[in-house]
């Protein structure tokens, strides 16, 4: 491998690394308001949404398939699952709807 690959690679890891270590560094002791924390635990599910959303409306095939699947998604947020439960339980509701439909 060439040693600009190599040096380029590591930048990139030291680009990368440095805004997740600054939260622990510049954090470290302190708590965070409570209205913050409910902030931030609602970003997963935002951005789950942000990214879902919108393919919702370009299902071109059985738009059935994406309305199931956001209101499973939904319905797993709203009652406080978590987010690989949210997601898995959407899998779960499309594919048992995909085998009978």
């Amino acid at each position: 491998m060439k040693p600009e690959i190599v040096w380029m690679i590591a930048g990139m890891a030291v680009v990368t690394y440095i805004p997740r270590m600054l939260p622990f560094v510049l954090f470290k002791g302190k708590e965070l308001p409570a209205f913050l924390q409910g902030i931030l635990k609602n970003v997963p599910y935002a951005t789950l949404g942000a990214l879902i959303f919108p393919g919702i409306f370009f299902i071109q095939e059985d738009i059935w398939y994406g309305i199931l699947g956001a209101a499973a998604a939904f319905i797993a947020a709203f009652l406080g699952a978590n987010i690989i439960v949210v997601i898995l339980g959407a899998i779960a509701v499309l594919s048992v709807y995909s085998y009978f439909f």
